[in-house]
């Protein structure tokens, strides 16, 4: 709950404060830069995915290309200072820190990178409609040039709002975006609530065991089902320590993409279309990348485990 009203005072700011088309402006034209800057807005505006999706509409709505804002929801949470310090805590005592690090922050940028491009094709073919009412972009009107009466005197700006007010319209936009969206966080806890208390930690580890391959999809399947923060889903991840590095990656990388709650969060923004284009995109990205991890720590003989949980697998 903190982090969504952290998230609808951000967005209340934005909306008042930010001029329509300012960061559009900032971006550069070309769709791949464009899209690579998105995924780099959290080291901006530092967000969790419980409170992102606030974050990304308002900016939508401010003009911000449907392609980068995309790239923002999906490796914001991922790439952040808070989240890689958090990370970088959690799998220090392992002496896996750095390696964590750098394994969830490139491979979160990649799958979002692609799935924004991937998105803004579909956006070049179905524009608005990818989208509902709440987050369609307002069309921009050019204000009018004052004109001047018969006495030749231009006609009298419209009075600036004081600060009072401009609170005001700050916390009525936040309010209205915190009831908006905490009705899907709190179904979307409970549903998480329900898959942990059947799934444990236990079994994870054995499938980790005797099915390698296996376990990378059974970590996203568990990423998406209990809803983890993405400030500590790293410490949940660092307690599989006889699991290899590239499941636990899947489970870092995939979580704060894909969960219950955020699906339950996308229908306020994203029509069906295009909630179906990012899970779709991430799974498969997120999948055929950790793969491709294990392969390559299989081909050099690297353990992808803890240095004491490798001995212990290395032993008679």
């Amino acid at each position: 709950m903190p982090f969504v009203v952290l998230g609808a005072v951000i967005a209340g700011i934005l909306e008042e404060f930010l001029p329509q088309d300012f960061i559009t402006k900032l971006l550069p034209k070309p769709a791949v830069p464009a899209v690579m800057i998105g995924a780099l807005l959290g080291l901006l505006f530092p967000m969790c995915e419980c409170g992102i999706v606030v974050v990304m509409r308002r900016l939508l709505r401010k003009g911000l290309p449907l392609s980068c804002c995309i790239a923002y929801m999906l490796a914001g949470p991922i790439i952040n200072g808070v989240v890689i310090f958090s990370t970088w805590i959690a799998f220090q005592p392992h002496q896996l820190g750095r390696e964590m690090v750098g394994l969830r922050v490139g491979l979160g940028f990649a799958v979002a990178v692609v799935t924004g491009l991937v998105v803004h094709l579909q956006w070049r073919k179905y524009g608005n409609a990818l989208l509902t009412p709440l987050a369609i972009p307002p069309v921009a009107i050019e204000p009018a040039a004052p004109t001047a009466p018969a006495g030749g005197v231009a006609a009298p700006a419209p009075p600036k709002q004081s600060l009072f007010a401009r609170m005001g319209n700050i916390s009525s936009t936040a309010l209205h975006d915190f009831v908006d969206i905490m009705v899907f966080l709190i179904l979307g806890s409970v549903l998480a609530a329900l898959a942990r208390s059947y799934i444990t930690q236990d079994e994870i580890e054995v499938l980790s065991r005797d099915q390698a391959f296996l376990t990378i999809p059974a970590m996203m399947l568990l990423a998406f089902l209990m809803c983890l923060c993405s400030e500590a889903d790293a410490f949940v991840a660092a307690s599989f320590t006889k699991m290899h590095l590239s499941a636990k990656t899947a489970f870092l990388v995939f979580g704060p993409m894909l969960d219950l709650k955020l699906v339950l969060m996308y229908t306020r923004v994203f029509r069906l279309r295009l909630i179906v284009t990012i899970a779709v995109s991430v799974t498969i990205l997120s999948l055929v990348m950790c793969v491709a991890l294990h392969l390559v720590y299989q081909a050099n003989g690297w353990s992808g485990l803890p240095p004491g949980a490798a001995a212990q697998s290395s032993g008679p």
